[in-house]
Parts: structure tokens; sequence; C-alpha cells
């Protein structure tokens, strides 16, 4: 009995002795800047807690508040270009009715007719009425024609010569372009005018008879 009280105090002593050497390692292998981080906020005084946590409820207010403010230009672009990609299809009608008219008044079979008067009568009602609807929700039709050609709001397709207009004046419009509030739902596709080259020759011959006066 004596030697086995004896052998479990001795396994008690040892295994102390090992617990103590292994926190004796694993303190050593702390890093310092560890240790130098728990020491600082071990230092810092009432004062400086309280003035990181201001600090800390202070940025946590205003990205709260920058959230909202996304939120909210998020909704009100949504209330305002929602149906964007609606009334860029819709102008397909508008298109639409633009060709057939056209179509008609080509047709040498009713040219002159009270058939045809009455067709075309009906196609600009139909087409005032969409544009009227259109400017209701505050889609407007792009002015184009006598204007200078603005890449902002026009797609110049052809230059035309045209010695009676200044260059890059729109003097043909193609198809209508439209903006919704303030941007641009399509580009009008126009022509433009440009100087004729036979007047470019009467410049240049002008300016070579000055030049051997």
């Amino acid at each position: 009995m004596e030697k086995e009280e004896n052998l479990n105090t001795e396994n008690k002593i040892s295994s102390e002795e090992k617990n103590e050497k292994y926190e004796e390692e694993n303190s050593a292998k702390i890093p310092d800047d560890k240790k130098n981080q728990e020491e600082k906020v071990v230092d810092k005084t009432p004062e400086e807690k309280i003035a990181d946590l201001e600090d800390k409820v202070a940025r946590t207010f205003a990205e709260m508040e920058n959230q909202r403010r996304r939120f909210e230009k998020e909704r009100e672009e949504a209330y305002e270009y929602g149906g964007f990609a609606f009334a860029k299809e819709a102008l397909n009608l508008i298109d639409n009715l633009e060709r057939s008219k056209k179509t008609l008044e080509n047709d040498q079979t009713l040219k002159n007719t009270d058939a045809l008067k009455k067709t075309l009568e009906h196609f600009d009602i139909i087409n005032k009425d969409l544009l009227s609807i259109f400017a209701k929700n505050n889609i407007k039709p792009i002015e184009s024609l006598d204007k200078k050609l603005d890449p902002n709001l026009h797609q110049a397709m052809m230059e035309i010569e045209n010695d009676q207009k200044e260059p890059g004046t729109i003097i043909q419009e193609i198809q209508k372009g439209f903006t919704i509030r303030d941007r641009l739902l399509r580009p009008s596709l126009v022509g433009v005018s440009k100087k004729s080259e036979n007047n470019d020759k009467k410049v240049e011959e002008n300016k070579e008879n000055l030049e051997k006066k």
C-alpha cells in the first residue's frame, strides 16, 4: 500500500511538472506583437475605451445613412425609369405606323383616292394619340431638322451635299429619336449636310487665280 501511494505521489508530481513546463513553452511562443496588443488593451483608460466605442457607433450610423441614401436613390430611379425597356419597345408602334403610311403614299393604285386620304387621316390621329400618351409619361421626341448634329442626341447615317446649309446641319431625319425625362431613349438617325465637291473645286480655283494675279 505504501509503495502504491508513493507511486501515485510521484506520478502526480511529474504530471504537475509537465504542465508547468508546457505552459512555460507556450507562453514563450506567444508573439511579441500579440503581447503588446494585449498590454495596450489592458493599458487603455476608461475614457479611451468610451472614445473607441463612440467612434464605432458613429461609423455604424454613417454606414447606415449611406445605405439609406443608396436605397432611396435606387427606389427613385426604379420609379422614374422602371418603364425604360417597355417605352423603348413601344417606339416600334410609331415606326411601324410611319412605314405603313409611306408605303400607302407610294402605292400608285391608291394615289389621289378618298380611301387613301381617310386611311392617312386615321394614321395621323393614332400617331398623335401615341405621342400624347408618351408625353404624359415624360417620353418626348427629339427635335432634329435644321439643328446642328449633337452626338448625345443624334446619330449621323449619311452626308448629303448641300451648299445652302452649314456643314453638319441635319437636313434629313431617317428615324425619330426620343428621350425619357433626362435620359436618351434612342438617338435620332439623321442625314447631315456637307459642302459639294464642285463648290470646293471652285473655291480652290478662285484661290489659285487670285494668287496668280
